[in-house]
Order: structure tokens, then sequence, then C-alpha cells
């Protein structure tokens, strides 16, 4: 893909009313068509979200707004600078 993603934040998002791995699966596709988001993971047993983005192009209010737009209460976040390329 070649971006970069050097100055990209790291968004926790705690996510409430997920029943099932198909709620997983509506909200990673409602985060990952936010404009400058680079990777997301959700986890239907931990119900959070983890989104890696580029702050000059998303904002924390339109992920977040993405994940309620689905039907899905956000129960809080937490915000971290990346550290590197996530391993496989």
């Amino acid at each position: 893909m070649g971006q970069d993603v050097g100055n990209d934040q790291l968004l926790l998002i705690k996510v409430e009313g997920m029943h099932c791995h198909k709620c997983e699966l509506a909200i990673q596709k409602a985060l990952t068509a936010v404009p400058g988001v680079h990777e997301v993971e959700v986890d239907f047993p931990s119900k959070q979200a983890s989104v890696l983005f580029d702050p000059a192009k998303a904002t924390i209010k339109q992920l977040t707004q993405a994940v309620a737009k689905t039907g899905y209460k956000v129960g809080g976040f937490t915000q971290q600078k990346h550290a590197g390329t996530p391993q496989s």
C-alpha cells in the first residue's frame, strides 16, 4: 500500500451493544470507510475496536460517529501515538 503511518494515532474504542461476530463486521466496515483510517480490528469478546488512523485526515469524532451510525454506543475511548508498523 505504501501508506506512511509514522504520524498515525491508535484509538481504542469501547463499543457497547455488540452481540455477535456480525456486529464486529458491521463496525469494522463502518470504521474502514472513514477516510484516513489505515487499519481496523474489532474484537467481540472484549467489545473493543482498535483503529489506526491519520489524525490529519480523520478525527476522533468522525470515528466515534461511524460507530454510532451503525447502531452501537461508544462507551469511551483511549488515544495513543502509534509506535510503529504492527506485526502480523
